[in-house]
This record gives structure tokens, sequence and C-alpha cells, in this order.
């Protein structure tokens, strides 16, 4: 029995010593691989921080190689607030202008309103720039000042109206003598026959008196819808828009149309604006137009509008040398009519001198 049991005991040593070598062996491989695993990680580090190296000075030659091959950014247009103010001498504090691009109808009806609305503090006196005492010689003045300024049609139609004061005069005129009359408005022979073939048409087609219709004036020779329109804003007080060379300039400056037919740019602007403002928005259009917005030296330095011009920065921007571009009244230059308004004198405005003189 003892035998037997001591046997066992011996086998069973045998086992457990066999069991402890395979254990020390399983470990010894896992401490292998752990130490290989470890050999592994750490070359792929080195690799990846060896590449990340490499990379990031690529991305740097690259960086550098954009930023001398990248232009110089272009300067930011920069209006006034509120360039009143620059009239003044003072300077305000300044605002970056972002053109409307994608700008929506309503936004362009408040720009374009709030624009009006400016203007109209700034020519509160606003007036329509030639000299008349009734319809016909608004009319008449109108078609004389195609191609040529208010202020030299002004200073020629006191001597044709001294001679010729009513359309019956007028068609009975001798065409030479009102050609040399008119001689200093240009294209003096073409506009003698287009005022002598109106009055005649006044004569005999509406008992001498000038008609309050858009529909009867626009079938008197040299009279088109602007000048018709001239006539009943400013003479019957009949809500028009005046579409001349200012007006439409300005409009298509300012994004409000990007038409260039007269008829059409009409039927735009008067889209975004009341019909009772028609008359008024065309004056404060067509005098900034001659005092400030020039067509090729624009006074935006000087701009009461520049927050909401589009354009801003097309023209001199320094307030000084804006202050030089000006013309008639904020110019200190008379204006264009030799008796205006009495509203016009009480701003400051100074009247036109009669032809020939200085």
């Amino acid at each position: 029995m003892k035998k037997a049991a001591s046997a066992k005991g011996a086998a069973s040593a045998k086992k457990a010593a066999s069991k402890a070598g395979a254990s020390k062996a399983g470990g010894s491989k896992a401490s292998g691989s752990k130490a290989s695993g470890s050999k592994s990680t750490a070359s792929k580090s080195t690799a990846s921080k060896a590449s990340s190296s490499k990379t990031s000075a690529a991305k740097k030659a690259a960086k550098g190689a954009a930023v001398k091959k990248a232009p110089a950014p272009k300067k930011v247009a920069v209006a006034p607030k509120k360039a009143t103010a620059r009239l003044k001498g003072t300077a305000p504090a300044k605002a970056v202008v972002h053109p409307p691009g994608d700008e929506s109808p309503t936004a362009l009806v408040r720009r374009a309103r709030r624009i009006n609305r400016e203007l109209a503090e700034v020519f509160p006196y606003a007036h329509p720039e030639l000299d008349f005492e009734n319809p016909f010689q608004l009319v008449v003045a109108t078609v004389l000042s195609a191609q040529t300024t208010d202020l030299r049609v002004n200073q020629t139609t006191p001597s044709l109206f001294a001679k010729y004061p009513t359309p019956e005069d007028l068609a009975a005129a001798n065409p030479e003598e009102v050609e040399e009359i008119l001689r200093p408005c240009g294209f003096f022979r073409a506009k003698t026959k287009s005022v002598i073939g109106l009055s005649k048409a006044l004569v005999e087609d509406f008992g001498g008196e000038v008609p309050g219709r858009l529909e009867d004036l626009v079938k008197l020779p040299g009279v088109g819808r602007k000048t018709a329109f001239v006539v009943l804003g400013n003479a019957f007080g009949r809500p028009g828009i005046t579409v001349d060379t200012h007006f439409q300039r300005l409009v298509r400056r300012w994004r409000w149309t990007g038409e260039s037919d007269p008829d059409k740019i009409e039927a735009a602007i008067g889209a975004l604006f009341p019909k009772s403002d028609w008359t008024d928005l065309s004056h404060h259009v067509i005098w900034h137009g001659r005092r400030i917005c020039h067509a090729r030296k624009p006074a935006c330095g000087a701009c009461p509008i520049a927050p909401l011009c589009p354009a801003y920065g097309e023209g001199e921007t320094d307030p000084e040398k804006a202050k030089k571009l000006l013309k008639y009244e904020k110019g200190g230059f008379p204006g264009q009519r030799l008796k205006p308004p009495q509203a016009y004198l009480d701003a400051g405005g100074t009247p036109a001198p009669p032809l020939g003189a200085g």
C-alpha cells in the first residue's frame, strides 16, 4: 500500500513539474512576442515621424511658393457713414461698402428709396433747370436742350421768347431768323424746324395751348417721352420720370437697373417708387449727376450717399480733392438758371450769367 502511494505521489510530482515547465516556456514566448511588438511599434513610430517631418517640410515649401505667387490683395473701398458731413469739412467714421450683388427686390426698393431721401435732404430746393414762365416756353426750351446744356438754353431763350412769345408767333416765324437766334444751342437748323413745327401743331391741333396728356404731347414734332414728362411734371404737376443722360447713368451706377433703353429704364425705376415721387426723384437724380456724381470723375469723397453706392471708389475718395470736383452751388459756381426759384436763392444758389456776360 505504501509503495503504491509512493508511486502515485511521484507521478503527480512529475506532472506538476511538467506543467510548470510548460508555463515558463509559454511566459517566455509571450515575453518575446511583447518585445518583438515593442520593437515593431518603435520602428513604425520612427518611420511615421520621419514621414510626418517630410510631409510638413513639403507643406511649408508649398505654402512658401503659394505666398510668393499670390497677388497682392486689393484695397477695399471705404465710404463715410454720412458723407453730407464731408461737404462741411468734417471727417465722419468710416464703414466698408458692400456691393448689392444678390440684392433681393425688397432690399433694392429700400436702398433706392433711402438714396432718394438722402438726396432730398441735400437738394431740398431741386427744380427743373430750364427757365420758363408757361407750358409753351417749357416745351420749347426742353426741345432745345437736346445735345446741349440747360445753361446754354437759358442764355438763348430770352431773345427767342421776346420776339416770339406765343405758339402763333413762332409758327409764323421766318426760319432763318429763328436759326440765327438758336445758333448758340447747336444743331440750330434741326431745332428750328422742330420748334416751328411743334408751334404749328399746337395752333392747328390744340388751339394754341400745350396739351396736358402724354399721348398728345408725344405727337408734337421733336417731343418724345422724356420731354413730355418734363412738361407734365413741371408745368401741369402730373408725375413723370425724366430719363435724361444723367438719370440713365446714375441709376445704372447705383444698380437700380441694368437696362439701357430709356423706356425700359423708366418702367424699371417707376416700379421702385410710388408715382407721387417720380417728378422730384428725377430732379434729385439729375441734380446729383450734374453736381457730384459726374460721368468721368465722380466726387466720391464728397458724396452724401456713399455708404449706399455700390460704385463708391470709382472716383476721387479724398474729401479735399473731391470738393474741388463739385459743380454749381456745391462748388461755388452759379447754377443753370438766369431766374431760379426763390428757394434756390435762399439756399445760397447763384443765378447763371446771361449770354455774352463776362
